[in-house]
């Protein structure tokens, strides 16, 4: 596929998981109400959201390194579509966590995919600048789909929601059928055999030239998700934001993220993507910490909260051009797999820190503390595997 196929294709699969979860999130103090459960039990769909999404990660990437990009895509997508169905009529909480998993289940493939595709037709620096367009769609989906599900919630209903997302998940079939080729030249019914699948997993996971830019990734873009299941009750009920308010406020992280992609997409131009990463780390770092010192100093309103919020957002998208490319770069043959080990790390950062939250019970105390803690855990872990790494 030419450069912009690759993109415009990789950007719309790699969308379909975040705005499946962030698009929801509007909805979910109403929800609580209108299935008469707590809030707890609604984070839990989320969370499930998430859990189903993070394994899942762990298949679809090696079944598309055994049978094809293209028909395993066709066939999650299938799942998606009857699972967000499923969750459109759901009549309890219950319901809403089994569709909730069985949709994460049918978006994982979208983040593998995405970034297979890419791996399979090229490398080095147009890889970077593909992969920067495709990782402007991994934040930003979640970042802007709140916005557009606070209108939905307000003039329709959290129903509406999902008919939305059934929408996307037509679109995306249907182009995926019709524009995307099948680009993986080594088909292996061997990488899904159980003893192949662990070894390709054990290489990964020893190697730290792919254990760096992933844990990285996975502390700080998971860091996008942990804020995702927090925000809508820090900014509804601790500021005092309606669910239409709360939509619009969250443009300062879209317009942050996209300020930041276009920002690195035209350095990128001049200058290596490994060049741009301690930049973007000190801009985290300094978000993360701004977020501490501003709601521990001040009682929590808007800038309070999303000022840090968007530093961050800003700064991350220039770590992500060759962190993805770097984690993929060194193992084409296992493509796949590699791609769905970076999936698993975000997605599971993205539930480690939801859970921590939950268990705080308490969610701006969430927002103070593990939300900040998360990328600087990250920038540490990677600094000090570079130094090992020269030293060795």
């Amino acid at each position: 596929m030419s450069v912009l196929r690759t993109s415009i294709l990789g950007a719309a699969l790699v969308a379909i998981g975040p705005i499946t979860m962030a698009l929801y999130t509007p909805a979910m103090p109403a929800l609580a109400v209108d299935f008469g459960t707590t809030e707890s039990m609604i984070k839990l769909t989320l969370t499930a959201y998430f859990a189903g999404f993070a394994v899942t990660q762990l298949l679809c990437g090696p079944l598309t390194d055994a049978f094809g990009r293209k028909p395993v895509t066709l066939a999650f997508l299938t799942l998606y579509l009857t699972s967000t169905v499923l969750a459109s009529f759901a009549p309890t909480v219950e319901w809403m966590m089994i569709a909730r998993t069985l949709q994460g289940i049918g978006a994982a493939v979208g983040i593998s995919v995405s970034r297979s595709i890419v791996r399979d037709q090229y490398t080095g620096q147009q890889s970077a600048q593909i992969m920067n367009t495709v990782a402007t769609m991994l934040a930003l989906g979640p970042a802007a789909s709140p916005t557009l599900g606070g209108f939905i919630l307000e003039l329709f209903g959290w129903r509406e929601i999902f008919y939305c997302m059934i929408g996307y998940g037509l679109i995306l079939m249907v182009a995926v059928a019709l524009f995307q080729p099948e680009t993986n030249r080594f088909l292996s019914l061997s990488n899904i055999h159980p003893g192949r699948l662990l070894r390709n997993y054990a290489t990964l996971l020893k190697d730290s030239r792919f254990m760096r830019p992933s844990l990285l990734l996975g502390f700080c873009l998971g860091n996008i998700y942990t804020m995702a299941t927090v925000q809508p009750f820090v900014l509804i009920h601790a500021v005092g934001l309606t669910p239409s308010q709360f939509g619009m406020g969250m443009m300062l992280q879209s317009f942050s993220f996209i300020s930041g992609t276009l920002v690195s997409g035209r350095l990128l131009k001049r200058m290596d993507a490994e060049r741009l990463v301690p930049i973007g780390m000190a801009g985290m770092m300094i978000g993360a910490i701004a977020m501490i010192v501003l709601l521990r100093a001040f009682p929590p309103s808007y800038l309070t909260v999303m000022g840090p919020v968007g530093i961050f957002a800003f700064s991350l998208s220039f770590v992500l051009p060759a962190c993805l490319t770097n984690a993929m770069r060194d193992f084409p043959q296992i493509a796949g797999a590699a791609s769905s080990m970076v999936g698993f790390l975000q997605f599971g950062g993205g539930i480690a820190g939801s859970l921590m939250i939950a268990s705080l019970g308490d969610p701006l105390l969430g927002m103070q503390t593990i939300v900040p803690a998360m990328p600087i855990t990250g920038i540490l872990i990677y600094l000090l595997m570079g130094l090992r790494a020269k030293s060795a």
